[in-house]
């Protein structure tokens, strides 16, 4: 079975958590993948392990990390491939998709010009 793993930041807000909440529900309505969880990297629970851990015991055997960060850097190049390293450690039977940062999909220009052309519509 596959599942998605939607990996944000994580903050101290609450606002943030529910923001994630209602955005992974999203997806999950517009797809037909039937394992939909978020976990985060740091400051929140679910943790990426234990994020990797509920898809797993729901039956995923294949899980791909849905990085919701904008660019590159430490934890996209580091630290987020050292855990999903471990998970498969852990789970060998289970396969692990990293995604590229959302900022390095092609329509991610086509949105920015978007919020730009309504910031200044208003």
């Amino acid at each position: 079975m596959k599942a998605v793993l939607f990996i944000s930041h994580g903050s101290r807000l609450p606002q943030t958590k529910e923001e994630v909440r209602a955005f992974v529900g999203r997806l999950k309505k517009r797809s037909r993948v039937p394992i939909f969880e978020y976990a985060y990297l740091e400051i929140t629970h679910p943790s990426i392990p234990e994020g990797i851990d509920i898809c797993v015991k729901r039956g995923a055997l294949e899980i791909i990390v849905l990085l919701n960060f904008l660019n590159t850097g430490k934890h996209v190049e580091k630290d987020i491939p050292r855990i999903i390293q471990k998970a498969r450690e852990k789970y060998p039977d289970v396969v692990f998709h990293i995604t590229d940062p959302v900022g390095q999909h092609a329509r991610m220009t086509d949105l920015f010009l978007d919020m730009i052309e309504k910031s200044f519509s208003n």
